[in-house]
């Protein structure tokens, strides 16, 4: 009763406190095996045995929200439809697309090359990062368009909701890397508004923003685990990305505000 009745903000602050706590112990053993150490920059081998003991907290704690607010899944966003899966998979294709269109305007003004010949490796990586990649999404849309932005809701309007998730959804990348993640800040926090919208397009569901999600993280880790791109260094760093990162790029900003705009028009 007490929880129930301190301001949402307080929430938030006690569900992340509590994910960190939980998870520290775990990421400081591994951290050991794996050569890491807390706020250092992580290496792409290290980083998801981290991720999966994060990501294998967030039943508990949703399971422990629910216990405490009162609620059910599907006042979060997952409940099971019969249009779940078409929605997923829309969200994917719609990610997909996305940056196929990014990266064929790249290729055809000559910022971007393709490497053919690992076509092969793309189809061994594709399958088991595609798992991962929905693994992935779902729990973080369950927290952050699910939980967080639901919870701030009952103190504050949609959009003001929608702009304070976004930002912590934005801050939080800093716990993996901060260098890289710097520049990424504002397409982060862009990116979380889209998958907002994505929510309310889908009626509340967060089925469409985890498909879209996904789709993102999938072709991106894709092609990069395949290595079936480089950049030419024709193009400027402000408009691909710096340090190579969509996200911190006038490109990647264009392809999130372009899928927003469709979002809202589905509206």
């Amino acid at each position: 009763m007490v929880l129930q009745e301190i301001p949402s903000q307080s929430k938030i602050v006690l569900f992340l406190l509590i994910w960190l706590t939980l998870w520290l112990p775990i990421s400081l053993l591994l951290g050991k095996s794996l050569h890491w150490k807390p706020f250092q920059p992580l290496e792409a081998e290290q980083k998801i045995p981290l991720l999966v003991p994060l990501y294998l907290l967030v039943p508990c704690l949703g399971w422990l929200t629910i216990a405490i607010e009162g609620t059910s899944l599907s006042d979060y966003g997952l409940s099971w439809q019969g249009n779940t899966l078409i929605s997923l998979c829309i969200g994917v294709l719609l990610g997909l697309g996305g940056l196929g269109v990014v990266f064929a305007i790249e290729g055809g003004l000559g910022w971007l090359e393709w490497d053919s010949e690992n076509l092969k490796q793309l189809g061994k990586v594709a399958a088991p990062i595609f798992g991962l990649a929905i693994w992935i999404a779902l729990n973080e849309e369950f927290v952050f368009r699910g939980i967080f932005q639901t919870i701030l809701e009952q103190d504050y309007d949609p959009w003001v909701s929608a702009i304070i998730v976004s930002s912590i959804f934005a801050l939080v990348h800093l716990l993996w890397e901060r260098q890289t993640t710097i520049p990424q800040l504002p397409g982060l926090w862009l990116m979380g508004m889209v998958l907002v919208v994505a929510r309310w397009a889908d009626g509340g569901n967060i089925w469409l923003a985890g498909g879209l999600h996904a789709g993102w993280v999938w072709g991106l880790a894709s092609l990069d685990a395949a290595q079936m791109m480089s950049y030419t260094g024709e193009g400027k760093d402000w408009i691909i990305g710096i340090y190579q990162q969509p996200l911190a790029g006038i490109m990647g900003i264009l392809c999130l505000f372009g899928t927003g705009c469709l979002l809202w028009f589905w509206l």
